[in-house]
């Protein structure tokens, strides 16, 4: 399964990232869409019948009310969490084995304490002098355990510039 992680668009979708996002099984978006637009142009390039999670970032504003600030929800047998702000982050995280945010514009991967944590980057607007990023966490099924696989796609307007495996992990599968 591949999930498409997205944040800070910023009212922007770029070619590669419609691309990107349109190869992947689950698409997560951690916040600042910033135009209800935007999530008209995202939605027609989503696979038939793939699952999409949005949270509402600090610019997202009027249209936005009743997405929620904050997410959980099962992919692939993984628990997921999610909130467009790290310091917003819930305290009761007990079961949770990622943890998505956005808000920095700054691509960060980091395990801590056995859990995922993972901040895509901005894929809209570059900002604070980071490339344009996203990330496709790859979580491939074994008998026993499941192979997790970050993978860093840097962008520009038109291309993909680099992608690169930042991090991996084989991990037993949830009972």
């Amino acid at each position: 399964m591949k999930i498409g992680i997205i944040s800070d668009t910023h009212g922007k979708l770029h070619l590669p990232v419609l691309d990107l996002i349109a190869a992947c099984d689950v698409v997560l978006h951690a916040g600042d869409v910033d135009k209800s637009r935007t999530l008209d142009q995202l939605w027609m390039h989503l696979k038939p019948n793939a699952p999409f999670y949005l949270v509402r970032g600090n610019n997202d504003r009027e249209w936005a009310e009743r997405i929620a600030k904050t997410q959980r929800f099962c992919q692939a047998g993984v628990s997921f969490f999610m909130v467009h702000d790290r310091k917003d982050v819930s305290w009761d995280l007990n079961g949770v084995q990622v943890v998505v945010f956005g808000h920095s514009h700054k691509f960060t991967v980091e395990e801590i304490d056995g859990r995922l944590w993972l901040n895509p980057g901005s894929c809209g607007r570059a900002r604070f002098g980071a490339p344009l990023t996203m990330a496709v966490l790859t979580i491939e099924d074994g008998v026993e355990n499941q192979e997790w696989t970050v993978e860093k796609i840097t962008i520009s307007s038109q291309n993909v510039e680099n992608r690169s495996i930042v991090w991996k992990k084989i991990q037993p599968k949830q009972k």
